[in-house]
């Protein structure tokens, strides 16, 4: 497979400065830009020329840590099972407390090379102001490996801990980067496709209460002036169907061009997508993939759905960073997550270019100001001139690309609080509501920190680590 531009320039400039004696390379890349095959192919020429003797990979999720496996052993015709004989092993950071003496001994006994995907989820300086992934990195790995490379696409933290290998820049938390490749970059070269985010609102939304009516002028004044919260929005029936029937008329446009284009719905709970899954069979008489943590070995659902051709899976924190199914093109955000990793984590699964004829990549998401302040955010980055943004009725119908509002009465209610009998209803849309939001308000600094909130608390580990065997 021949290397990206960014790709090369990157491996050579790490390369020229671990022979200058800088052990360590932070590099920042837009997701979907391909950082997985940049450090397997760096890591190939570190074994083949000498330069250390194993290699192992820490990253958030079992399925990301599998894609370095096979991406590894297929750039070095090398073993990285963890088994007598391989070159190491690829693990996610769950599996970094479990790691023994033997383990550590490795450090001690051989040249290492240790890649480090998504490295801001591991915080610390020091062992004091470290969490429990970075307590181990700087204990065991830090000043003991030969060389390191850390990966992230969004390098970002709300807490106030620094990120494990990170150098900062400035007071105000701006890290310094060994390499940046940004999304910019990306579309510019024709690795990264541009996005389209496609926002739903309502500027008349009536409240009923006992006899009395309360209007509000969009989902932003609704969820800031009543008890209605963000989470009864996007668990709504009107509002979740809505926002898969307008993706799917999507999907299957473009499928008449990319046979095995798919969506990605991305919910907020196990219940959200069970119902989901329910309601896609009921509205589009079709079957939905469901990977989540109570699923049945959930990596190997997602890992059939990428090399299928069915339309729909529905995940919940699974499919959101790092993991890779080129041919998802559509994606409906009905996560509770309001950051900004999680959001650009998302978008970045419907933005890696293939091959096909159709490029397009939309994101459908409800009208949520915090939601907003970071699409207008992406629309900044895209260097061509291109409708990032743009605003639909909830009762719209997409014909190809053609859009025709209905303006249609809707009732909302929120399942998650008791509105004492509260019936909040929707009509008389307006697409045009860009004078809602503030230049400078969705302007705001752009390296303001964010978290993903324990989303890899929900996935399950299996240990057999084999470790012992590398001695």
């Amino acid at each position: 497979m021949r290397l990206r531009r960014w790709q090369n320039a990157c491996i050579d400039s790490s390369l020229k400065q671990y022979l200058n004696g800088q052990s360590h390379f932070l590099v920042l890349a837009t997701p979907g830009s391909g950082k997985t095959l940049m450090a397997s192919v760096l890591s190939n020429h570190l074994l083949k020329n000498d330069l250390v003797d194993l290699i192992f990979c820490f990253s958030p999720s079992s399925i990301v840590s599998m894609d370095f496996a096979e991406c590894l052993q297929l750039r070095s015709n090398e073993r990285f099972d963890g088994l007598i004989g391989s070159k190491g092993r690829a693990y996610t950071y769950q599996h970094l407390q479990y790691l023994d003496g033997a383990f550590w001994e490795l450090f001690e006994k051989y040249r290492v090379f240790v890649i480090f995907d998504e490295i801001h989820h591991c915080a610390g300086s020091t062992v004091d102001n470290a969490n429990s992934w970075g307590e181990h990195i700087i204990l065991n790995i830090q000043n003991k490996a030969r060389f390191t490379m850390a990966l992230t696409g969004t390098p970002w933290r709300s807490d106030t801990a620094p990120i494990v290998f990170a150098s900062y820049a400035s007071p105000d938390g701006e890290i310094s980067c060994d390499y940046v490749y940004g999304l910019h970059e990306a579309i510019l070269d024709g690795v990264c496709r541009v996005p389209q985010i496609i926002a739903i609102d309502n500027n008349h939304i009536s409240v009923i209460e006992s006899n009395e009516t309360v209007v509000f002028e969009s989902f932003d004044d609704l969820l800031s002036n009543s008890q209605v919260a963000y989470q009864d929005v996007i668990e709504n029936e009107d509002v979740i169907k809505h926002i898969i029937t307008s993706a799917s008329k999507k999907l299957d446009f473009i499928r008449l061009e990319n046979s095995n284009a798919a969506g990605l719905i991305v919910a907020s709970s196990i219940e959200q997508a069970n119902r989901i899954s329910t309601f896609v069979k009921k509205w589009l008489e079709e079957e939905a993939v469901v990977a989540t943590y109570k699923e049945n070995d959930p990596t190997a659902i997602i890992q059939r759905f990428r090399h299928s051709e069915s339309k729909w899976i529905i995940s919940v924190g699974m499919i959101s960073e790092g993991t890779n199914i080129p041919r998802l093109q559509v994606c409906c955000y009905l996560s509770n997550i309001k950051t900004e990793m999680y959001f650009r984590q998302t978008l970045g699964r419907i933005l890696r270019v293939t091959d096909t004829t159709n490029q397009e990549a939309i994101l459908y998401m409800p009208a949520e100001p915090k939601l907003l302040e970071y699409a207008y955010r992406v629309r900044h980055d895209v260097p061509v001139e291109a409708d990032v943004v743009k605003f639909e009725t909830m009762q719209s119908l997409l014909v190809g690309d053609e859009t025709i509002s209905q303006n249609k009465t809707i009732s909302l209610k929120g399942p998650s609080i008791d509105l004492s009998g509260n019936e909040i209803k929707l009509n008389d849309f307006n697409e045009n509501i860009d004078s809602l939001f503030d230049e400078d308000f969705l302007s705001t600094s752009y390296d303001q920190v964010m978290n993903i909130f324990g989303r890899f608390k929900q996935e399950t580990i299996g240990l057999g680590l084999g470790l012992g065997e590398l001695k």
